[in-house]
């Protein structure tokens, strides 16, 4: 399963950002004797209710959906690293401020958090990709932390402190690769909650706005022909469906490639 997801991500990737130029039709092109065509040899996926062809228009928005996904989860988990070991290390009153941060920012559910912000600034790829991150770092946080209070009970952890060794440099020499798995666990899960994310709030016309694309704003742009024209939301959603479970799959891998070793060591 692991070879199969990791097989899929690479196809969906080459797809969104090679694709274009083996198929060269205009995304954005309109075309009103082809309206909501089914699909068929001259447009392999259909077109939607402008005429526009939806297999290029899945390539040109799966640029900005993996885009959005992979930026996210990399701010998101990278602060969720800094933040989470440096409380599990330092502990005490940058502990303590690190829950009540957590705690402040979990008080809101996250999607509602990511509504309220989106509505006061015009939302582009990388406002999408700050915002997401922003909200989306404390599951990470907490995970990090508690392991960094596991190994900040190691006795060697105990003699580098003793010998003064400077706390960056044993934060990112010994604590950073320890912790590497679960970032990455989390990487692969915050892809695919920041490509569903991004989409639920295309869906309700707060995310990327036109001319740009994404495979939410398709499903969006679905919705009032969906009864009559299924293809022009189930393809997108497919994709969607695709990296996501594609990503579940690679993170259960390595969560259960991480407990092995705990057990081991």
């Amino acid at each position: 399963m692991p070879l199969f997801s990791i097989a899929v991500l690479v196809c969906v990737v080459l797809f969104s950002f090679f694709g274009s130029y083996v198929y060269t039709v205009d995304a954005y092109a309109l075309d009103v004797n082809s309206i909501l065509l089914a699909p068929s040899f001259e447009h392999l996926l259909g077109t939607d209710r402008l005429g526009r062809d939806i297999l290029s228009r899945l390539m040109e928005g799966g640029k900005i959906s993996l885009i959005i996904g992979v930026g996210s989860a990399f701010i998101a988990s990278f602060i969720g690293l800094i933040l989470g070991s440096m409380a599990g290390y330092f502990r005490g009153k940058v502990d303590k401020s690190f829950i009540i941060t957590v705690d402040l920012f979990l008080t809101f559910p996250t999607f509602f958090l990511l509504l309220a912000l989106v509505s006061y600034v015009n939302a582009s790829a990388w406002v999408l990709v700050v915002i997401i991150s922003v909200t989306g770092w404390m599951t990470t946080a907490r995970l990090i932390r508690s392991e960094s209070f596991k190994i900040t009970e190691q006795p060697f952890i105990k003699i580098l402190n003793i010998a003064n060794v400077s706390k960056m440099k044993i934060l990112f020499k010994y604590y950073a690769p320890i912790l590497a798995p679960i970032y990455f666990v989390s990487f692969t899960f915050g892809v695919g909650g920041a490509i569903l994310a991004e989409s639920g709030l295309s869906f309700l016309g707060l995310g990327i706005v036109a001319p740009q694309m994404s495979w939410g704003t398709i499903i969006s742009s679905a919705k009032d022909t969906v009864e009559i024209a299924w293809w022009v939301s189930f393809f997108p959603g497919l994709m969607i469906f695709l990296v996501t479970f594609s990503l579940i799959n690679i993170s259960n891998y390595l969560q259960q490639l991480t407990n092995q070793k705990q057990i081991q060591s």
